[in-house]
């Protein structure tokens, strides 16, 4: 039998040691989100002067590289999910996005990137009796990445929590090449989003739509976590959770007694997640869990397992929709605001379940930069919009003043439905436009949708 605590020391070196592994040239991966490596990034980011062409990917990284070098001079930075960081690196040409539904990370790793991973830099929970190290917060693809890099370095944090599988949420001291203590940072905190009047008044409609023993998946953003909290005083009893990410607003339902998962078709019992993004006190609940189960994104997202779940409902948020139904939820133009995340997965996989149902979520209106509102229900989405999910996939879309089913209707009929639930001021624009782009037509004017 191995001894493992022998060999965790043997492979013990300091976060200086392994930033000094990146040489130039390399592409180097970090793990996902709870997963960034705080520690060696900012030992690495200290080594810029030293190196050249270094490539990274990260996701919804905190990293400090494209600051210290934002004119690529050093470092080019790639994202598979732009965070509240990354996007700012992004909006100075410091960061590129790399497109992909999230569902695909660990086949990506495994069959496209198998040869392009020299080291992968991942945050892991202390090592168990066992010799394993947890993912924690972050099980998406990091065992994947640990499969086909060249070398795995580990982070050992004693704040990530121990997250209950699933599959794939260890890896194995044997296929860890070193270990870095991290004592510095703890991992990261992903504070909740101010809520608004819009907010609650969508959370309204969707809460009415979600019934007793239903599967829950809710998104990024105010209006996922406005709806946990509605569904506690609406009274709903014996939910289920079938997410990529588990949020507060979760916790909250499972400490309330809403969510039990009795019911779920699914992994009854379990409150399925790839990934967790919230407080301190959410990464407290997780450790040790048995309520939970983290499972790779391929699993979580996969559209048909999805659709396994009886009365999955998908709750996610968007920025644009056009009057054909057309979603853009990632970007402004070409300036990338986000990504593709699982949104477009999970509006496919709740579509196909039994009594499932997709919600794409929206405020009617944002404040233009001379304070003026402008619309996001649009005519037609702009030169360099990213479609998210395409007017095919469409069904349910929410904003403040109303719900409407785009599934089975003609262009008139949709440009008509989203118009209603336009802000007011925006209507005859719309209609006018409408009729000018030739999706209202002259035999459909008069004709309610």
């Amino acid at each position: 039998m191995m001894d493992f605590h022998s060999e965790y020391q043997r492979k013990l070196i300091s976060a200086e040691e392994a930033a000094g592994l990146v040489k130039s040239g390399m592409w180097i991966d970090y793990g996902a989100i709870c997963g960034f490596p705080s520690l060696i990034d900012e030992k690495l980011a200290g080594r810029a002067k030293e190196l050249r062409g270094v490539k990274i990917r990260a996701e919804h990284s905190h990293t400090m590289i494209p600051r210290i070098d934002p004119a690529q001079e050093h470092f080019v930075h790639n994202s598979w999910f732009l965070g509240k960081v990354e996007r700012e690196y992004h909006k100075n040409g410091a960061c590129s996005y790399i497109p992909f539904g999230l569902g695909e990370g660990p086949r990506m790793y495994r069959e496209w990137l198998k040869d392009d991973v020299d080291i992968t830099f991942i945050e892991v929970t202390p090592m168990d009796e066992n010799g394993n190290f947890n993912f924690g917060a972050a099980v998406t693809r990091q065992k994947a990445a640990c499969d086909v890099a060249k070398k795995v370095v580990l982070e050992v944090n004693e704040h990530m929590p121990w997250v209950c599988g699933g599959y794939d949420e260890v890896v194995s001291i044997s296929q860890a090449d070193y270990l870095v203590e991290n004592h510095e940072y703890k991992i990261p905190e992903f504070p909740a989003a101010a809520v608004t009047p819009e907010d609650e008044a969508i959370a309204e409609l969707l809460a009415e739509q979600i019934e007793d023993g239903a599967t829950i998946q809710l998104g990024v953003g105010a209006i996922p976590s406005v709806v946990g909290n509605l569904l506690i005083r609406h009274g709903l009893k014996d939910l289920g959770i079938h997410s990529e990410m588990f949020n507060d607003s979760m916790m909250e339902l499972i400490e309330a007694g809403v969510v039990t998962g009795s019911r779920k078709s699914l992994n009854p019992g379990k409150a399925v997640h790839c990934f967790a993004a919230g407080s301190e006190k959410l990464y407290k609940f997780m450790d040790r869990n048995p309520v939970l189960a983290g499972f790779p994104v391929d699993y979580t997202n996969d559209p048909y397992t999805i659709a396994k779940n009886e009365k999955q409902i998908a709750i996610n948020s968007t920025l644009r929709v056009d009057l054909r139904g057309q979603v853009c939820s990632e970007s402004v133009g070409t300036r990338q605001i986000s990504g593709t995340g699982g949104q477009l997965e999970f509006t496919r996989g709740a579509y196909m379940a039994e009594g499932g149902k997709a919600f794409i979520c929206l405020h009617a209106t944002r404040e233009g930069k001379d304070g003026k509102p402008i619309s996001n229900i649009v005519t037609t989405l702009e030169l360099g919009d990213m479609v998210t999910v395409p007017a095919s996939d469409v069904s349910c879309v929410v904003t403040e003043y109303g719900m409407v089913n785009l599934k089975g209707k003609s262009v008139w009929q949709r440009a008509k439905a989203l118009i209603s639930i336009a802000h007011p001021s925006f209507r005859d624009e719309l209609t006018k436009a409408a009729i000018k782009a030739g999706f209202i037509t002259r035999g459909t004017m008069g004709m309610g949708w």
